[in-house]
């Protein structure tokens, strides 16, 4: 039987080099060792998935390789999901995000890139998903107790509705700090509704370490 070290390195090549299969297998050998399911988590599959965001970031990968590394991941994360259930064990996280594309708006790309670099990151993200109500930013807000919420808009006609995500926030009593991005969106909108603005995936991430680091 492979021994922990080994079952760890094979989780993290296997998303570095986009190989699903092997993801997998990996992820069967980890519980077969008796490797906890976070360990395989966290030092293995999420170390992969970093540097797979490092290399995008440095325009060393492209956007559909990172998007695959981030199924192949979460595919060998099925495989250790009934075991990470039953040990109830948790996986460390920076803090917790909401995540979404506003009402009126049906693009994604960007956010999802946002949710899988905030993941690679440490971060532990609900993805409310696109065309959102706003209603459900705040739900899933005050359900996680959200460090940070994060609400993206790529069109002109929507952004109106970042400015309602905040307002409804904070008129809920939830002191968490918005993210704002998106083709429509600049720094002075941000300022303007209250919200912290950022240019793409990888300074969001940068972004939410900083609020992170000063307690949100």
């Amino acid at each position: 039987m492979a021994d922990k070290e080994s079952i760890l390195i094979e989780l993290e090549n296997s998303v570095k080099n986009l190989q699903q299969e092997a993801a997998v297998e990996a992820a069967r050998k980890a519980l077969a060792a008796g490797v906890s399911p976070v360990e395989a988590i966290e030092n293995g599959l999420a170390k992969g998935i970093r540097t797979v965001g490092e290399k995008y970031e440095r325009k060393e990968m492209f956007v559909v390789e990172l998007i695959y590394a981030a199924t192949i991941m979460e595919e060998a994360i099925k495989v250790l999901e009934p075991e990470l259930r039953r040990s109830k064990e948790k996986r460390h996280s920076l803090s917790t995000v909401v995540l979404g594309t506003v009402s009126g708006d049906i693009h994604d790309i960007g956010k999802n890139l946002v949710r899988i670099m905030l993941e690679a990151g440490g971060f532990e993200v609900h993805d409310v998903g696109k065309n959102t109500p706003t209603e459900d930013f705040v739900s899933k807000a005050k359900e996680v107790s959200a460090g940070i919420v994060g609400a993206s808009s790529l069109m002109t006609t929507t952004v109106e509705m970042q400015k309602e995500v905040v307002d409804r926030l904070r008129a809920a009593g939830l002191k968490s700090p918005v993210m704002v991005g998106g083709a429509a969106v600049s720094e002075e909108w941000a300022k303007e509704i209250g919200a912290i603005y950022s240019s793409d995936a990888g300074s969001a991430v940068n972004t939410a370490k900083g609020l992170v680091s000063k307690g949100g």
